[in-house]
């Protein structure tokens, strides 16, 4: 009784799922207002004789023309990760010996699905040409019609309007085309994680994997069709014999609602689940962290004037003032040469000179590591090997895995060539030696220049996009070794701020310096940041130099960096310790669901009100965080929160004033007044359901 039971199951769960080709050879897929069920729809999109949801052209015909006659296997794997169940489709050309293999991991509990290209030459001879590489290539038609809606976000371009949440709505036969720029992959007007809502209250969340140069079109082909289209922004190549080549990642995450926000919802706890990095099974702790005095003496940039005997000294006073971190940064600045500001040098040109400064650190960093853990801190080290400097160690002992500009040389910087395999293997090795020497427990990367110029200048006759791909498939080779080396390592990911995030890096790293956005007296524009990453990231942090509440808040998030300068008389340990008390408790709430509270029409004004809600559902708690700015008129604003049980009561307590109210459900839901007296405010308040 119970298989038959199982039988019928099956049978209803697979009239929800077909695929169909349209007149363009793309694979649609028919959305039913049922969620999907990701294992079936796998099964469907990569079924024997169906057109796959890639495209790409090969020896100047479409895929779609010839790729269903291929030889063809789908073959379910074992997985260890909890939750997630993995597929191989492989697709074969016998007459060339061209093998496209897909690597593919269904998420049932998020409705999400994944999945991966690599390209192999089995021949001896180069393949023939490959190019218009799209990793996904497909239509989704929704039972309803309507209008599509299409929410993104900024990428990061070193303003106020970094991550700005946006809406489009998409009209019918209109392209909406994101890319980055510079190849860095959240550079510029596009984040690549977008969500597109149907007329049909449901939506498919897109993350695309691949940290240079990509794209994505979108666009409405009829009332209820949207079409999506993605991968490398250039690729036209052949493959030699016997090699092998990958391209972007893409998630699909389905989700049903009437609310997006929802979806949104859906998507960080798939990414906190999924796509986060573990250590000992758990989420990688993303830290409260604090630097060394910045910028401590002038004229000293960053930390080129630090000793360890000063970094030693003002670790010990971060214990004696109560104010400890979980982990002591050390940014830029370490390194030889870069505190010869004499004769010019700093941080930003010594990159290349990857050995510590011995005249400062006579005994490396591990004095100032071992410090930091009897005080039972951790300390990160920040680096940055893929820019180097004419002139530095690694130009000079290592030129032959420069990357440089023929046009540019009088430009100072050389790309190191991550893509050459015998340099990549050195450089996990050397990273790697120098985290275990100097007693590191978490490594920062940056990356301050533009690679796309230096990819492109250095391409091979025939095989446009493999200094790309080969650069990028080395990278995440260069951070998994280190992972994998060191368990309890997390890698905090930085490119100029927040200029390289995309769903490989962020399963790998996350953002603690979300964007250079240097306007420290403007907390405004970190508080842009915060509401609008929010919507697509639940791991982000930035930086804070000042202890009042409006500015501290405004840079709060799952991790925070307080750069203060704890010698200076100006600031108070009593609010140092305020903050840092008032941070340690609201913190766990900014990894639950997120809802923003005032709009997104232009976050970036003086006049408005900012305000945001994280509610946590599983003990009915939660808190708002507000900010009037300094140009805004009204003393109040009425806000609905969500996940509020309309019909139950709510302890409401402002932790300015210590005070605590009963309300209503029902108030809280409809119309809950957030009140400032004067411009330049900021409210926290937290609430819980009384049982």
């Amino acid at each position: 009784m119970i298989n038959n039971i199982h039988s019928k199951v099956i049978v209803i769960v697979l009239l929800f799922i077909s695929v169909t080709i349209n007149l363009r050879g793309q694979t649609v897929t028919k959305i039913q207002k049922t969620p999907v069920n990701v294992e079936k729809l796998v099964q469907t999109l990569f079924a024997k004789g169906k057109t796959p949801p890639f495209s790409f052209v090969y020896d100047g015909i479409p895929s779609q023309k010839f790729i269903s006659k291929w030889k063809h296997t789908i073959v379910k794997q074992s997985s260890n990760e909890p939750g997630v169940t993995q597929y191989l489709a492989t697709y074969i050309e016998p007459a060339t010996g061209l093998k496209v293999r897909c690597e593919i991991k269904a998420y049932p509990a998020f409705k999400a699905l994944e999945w991966t290209i690599h390209f192999t030459n089995m021949s001896v001879a180069n393949s023939k040409r490959i190019k218009q590489v799209k990793a996904i290539d497909m239509e989704m038609e929704y039972p309803t019609k309507g209008d599509f809606h299409l929410h993104y976000a900024d990428g990061n371009h070193i303003s106020k309007y970094d991550f700005h949440p946006r809406t489009l709505t998409l009209k019918s036969g209109v392209d909406k085309r994101m890319e980055p720029i510079n190849g860095r992959s959240s550079e510029g007007d596009y984040l690549p994680i977008f969500n597109i809502e149907s007329p049909s209250s449901q939506g498919v969340f897109v993350g695309i994997g691949w940290s240079g140069s990509w794209y994505a079109d979108v666009r409405s082909e009829k009332e209820n069709r949207v079409s999506i289209k993605s991968g490398m922004k250039t690729i036209d190549l052949y493959l030699y014999g016997k090699e092998c080549m990958r391209t972007p990642s893409i998630t699909l995450m389905y989700w049903n609602s009437s609310n997006r926000m929802d979806g949104h919802n859906q998507f960080r706890r798939f990414v906190l689940n999924h796509k986060t990095h573990k250590i000992n099974g758990e989420n990688a702790p993303y830290p409260l962290a604090t630097g060394f005095n910045y910028k401590d003496p002038a004229p000293y940039t960053e930390y080129s004037g630090l000793t360890e005997e000063y970094a030693i000294a003002m670790m010990k006073r971060y214990k004696q003032f109560n104010i400890m971190p979980e982990v002591f940064w050390l940014d830029a600045g370490w390194n030889t040469g870069a505190a010869d500001w004499e004769h010019g040098k700093s941080w930003a040109n010594t990159v290349g000179n990857w050995t510590v400064d011995n005249m400062r650190f006579p005994k490396g960093l591990k004095p100032i590591s071992e410090e930091a853990h009897k005080l039972g801190a951790k300390l990160m080290v920040w680096f940055e090997p893929e820019r180097v400097i004419r002139g530095t160690q690694w130009a000079i002992e290592h030129p032959e895995w420069m990357l440089d500009i023929p046009e540019h040389n009088n430009d100072t910087y050389l790309m190191f060539d991550l893509g050459n395999p015998e340099a990549c293997n050195w450089l996990c090795k050397y990273i790697g030696d120098m985290i275990e020497e100097n007693g590191i427990d978490h490594y920062r990367q940056d990356f301050n220049m533009h690679p796309d110029i230096y990819w492109a200048a250095n391409e091979e006759d025939g095989r446009v996009g493999m200094k790309e791909i080969r650069h990028i498939e080395n990278l995440y080779k260069f951070w998994d070794y280190l992972l994998k080396r060191f368990p309890n390592l997390f890698i905090d990911n930085c490119a100029s701020g927040g200029k390289r995030i995309d769903m490989e890096t962020i399963a790998r790293s996350a953002p603690l310096w979300r964007s250079d956005y240097y306007h420290y007296d403007d907390p405004d524009g970190y508080q842009c940041h915060t509401y609008g990453l929010n919507f697509f990231l639940p791991l982000h942090g930035t930086g804070i130099l000042q202890t009042d509440p409006y500015a501290f808040r405004s840079s709060m998030s799952t991790c925070l960096t307080c750069n203060w300068k704890i010698t200076d008389k100006s600031f108070s340990i009593y609010d140092m310790q305020a903050r840092l008390n008032e941070f340690q408790d609201i913190r766990p709430y900014y990894y639950e669901d997120y809802y923003p509270l005032t709009g997104i029409d232009d976050t970036t004004l003086d006049n408005i009100w900012l305000a945001y809600q994280f509610n946590r559902a599983s003990d009915n708690s939660g808190v708002v965080v507000a900010f009037r700015r300094k140009a805004a008129n009204e003393n109040s604003i009425t806000v609905k929160l969500s996940g509020i049980k309309r019909d139950k009561k709510y302890e409401v307590t402002d932790l300015d004033k210590k005070e605590s109210v009963i309300v209503s459900g029902s108030e809280l839901a409809n119309h809950f007044v957030l009140t400032l007296n004067m411009p330049n405010q900021s409210l926290l308040i937290k609430y819980k359901i009384i049982n």
